[in-house]
């Protein structure tokens, strides 16, 4: 059996297809990406502090992390939440106008 289709019609079919299947592609490349594996030098380069800070935040348990036997690691995926989770979000100006009173 052999269909003839229009442009048109090969088009939305096209367009069909691709629209059902972004979210499956970008649930992969984000699982993809959360999966990696930070140690402290590496973590400190993603985040751009120093390593003593990340030793620090260690230490006081303010961040997120494993043991590998006696090497801390850290996931990306909780790491970018931990980060989401403490960003402090932007009040806009006109907002700040009005609380003055």
């Amino acid at each position: 059996m052999k269909l003839n289709l229009e442009k048109d019609d090969l088009k939305l079919i096209a367009q069909y297809v691709t629209d059902t299947l972004k979210p499956v592609l970008r649930s992969n490349r984000k699982s993809e990406s959360s999966d990696i594996l930070y140690d402290v030098k590496g973590l400190a380069e993603y985040l751009k502090v120093n390593k003593s800070w990340i030793y620090n935040k260690v230490h006081l348990k303010e961040i997120p992390y494993f043991k590998c036997g006696k090497y801390t690691r850290f996931k990306k995926s909780q790491i970018d939440k931990w980060i989401e989770e403490g960003s402090i979000p932007s009040t806009p100006p006109l907002s700040l106008l009005k609380n003055r009173g």
